[in-house]
């Protein structure tokens, strides 16, 4: 299992009510063939709309510590503690949790 072939979710509940879904995943280029990308991204998607997105210091490979990563993110946008933009989000995406 990678993050090149499944994406890794956790839905998170703003304070002011609204849902924002926090995806990890490869970015999706259609100009790089999937097995030559390695880029990893972090999108906030409220509704039918990406918010944020930010690339992230993962490989593909850490799925587990997507999933850390991805939690932590919801548990900070749930707490009011992280704001569903790509500048609150950035400094948190270039960590590796672990």
């Amino acid at each position: 299992m990678s993050l090149r072939a499944h994406p890794v979710e956790e839905t998170a509940t703003l304070p002011d009510g609204r849902e924002v879904i926090v995806r990890i995943g490869l970015l999706d280029d259609p100009y790089i063939k999937r097995r030559e990308n390695d880029t990893i991204t972090l999108d906030l998607v409220i509704g039918d709309e990406v918010e944020a997105t930010v690339e992230t210091v993962l490989e593909p490979e850490h799925e587990s510590e997507a999933r850390a990563l991805a939690r932590e993110v919801a548990a900070k946008l749930s707490a009011g503690e992280l704001e569903p933009t790509a500048g609150s989000i950035e400094h948190i995406a270039l960590t590796i949790p672990g």
